[in-house]
């Protein structure tokens, strides 16, 4: 199996497809089999690879809860980048993956393309913050001491995951699968501390304000933990679009597929050839990969 290592830790990872780089970064309830739409359907004009976090098998899953947290999530992002040559590349991440993309574009902005994050925001908004904690908590617990056979349906029946079983129960039904081959140490450890230890994203507001990369937000209209944030989101980074997909819960790229790779492709096509964002009035707008001379162009169409 391929690894590539981030600070003694082995990350599995598959790619697939030649030319300009998109890094996918799954979601907390997922893995980069959850990409299985996206990486068919880019993998036609792009370098692809997707990977497992930390505590995701077939990747390592430490014991050491200090071995994991929003700051590994960054860096195993460059990890992934380091060990496979990627200079340069778009990120594509769903929820905790697009949590850790935008932190890996506030402070690497140079490494980034364009950004999409989807369904981020879990736990982000004041309101949620003491209940997000307290939920965080007892769940971490809980992995550990039902593990996920008895978890994996529970979680997938939730108000913002619902949406997939009326939609597409077949997908659903292959989630919960997934799901239930997930480590229970791992998911405790990451719930412990990548999730409810990473700052709200609205506390980063500031930092958001001067990010410059281009920047693609998306969220279902049902995943009521995420509206408001990525309202928030939409005002304060100056060079970021807000997809609404109707009817659509939490798993944006389970439940509208079609919908969601459009959306992407065109907001792809235009950050490539400088026409992201026209109307804003602070900057010129400028191709995304004559920011940096040395990124390969190959199959993107220039």
């Amino acid at each position: 199996m391929p690894y590539v290592e981030a600070d003694g830790t082995k990350l599995y990872f598959e790619e697939s497809g030649y030319g300009y780089p998109i890094i996918f970064i799954h979601e907390f309830a997922s893995d980069l089999r959850g990409w299985e739409a996206q990486l068919r359907h880019f993998s036609r004009g792009y370098r692809c690879v997707a990977y497992n976090a930390r505590g995701y098998p077939p990747s390592d899953v430490p014991e050491d809860a200090l071995l994991y947290g929003w700051e590994c999530a960054v860096g195993d992002i460059a990890a992934v980048m380091r060990d496979l040559s990627i200079e340069r590349a778009h990120l594509v991440g769903l929820s905790m993956g697009g949590y850790a993309a935008l932190q890996f574009g506030l402070r690497y902005p140079e490494k980034v393309g364009v950004i999409v994050a989807a369904g981020v925001g879990s736990g982000s908004h004041p309101s949620q913050r003491d209940g997000w904690l307290r939920e965080s908590s007892v769940l971490a617990r809980i992995f550990i001491e039902h593990g996920m056979v008895s978890m994996a349906e529970r979680m997938a029946r939730g108000p913002a995951r619902v949406q997939l079983k009326c939609k597409d129960p077949k997908g659903w039904r292959e989630f919960v699968v997934r799901l239930r081959q997930h480590s229970p140490q791992g998911m405790s450890n990451t719930m412990a501390r990548g999730q409810a230890l990473r700052p709200s994203l609205h506390d980063l507001r500031d930092q958001f304000s001067g990010m410059v990369v281009p920047v693609l937000l998306a969220v279902g209209d049902e995943d009521v933990r995420c509206l408001e944030t990525n309202l928030m989101l939409k005002s304060t980074l100056p060079n970021a679009g807000l997809w609404i997909c109707p009817n659509t819960g939490h798993a944006i790229n389970l439940e509208e597929p079609a919908a969601f790779n459009a959306q992407i492709e065109s907001f792809l096509g235009a950050a490539e050839r400088g026409s992201w964002r026209r109307g804003f009035p602070r900057t010129e707008p400028r191709p995304v990969l004559q920011l940096h001379r040395r990124a390969p162009t190959a199959g993107l169409g220039l």
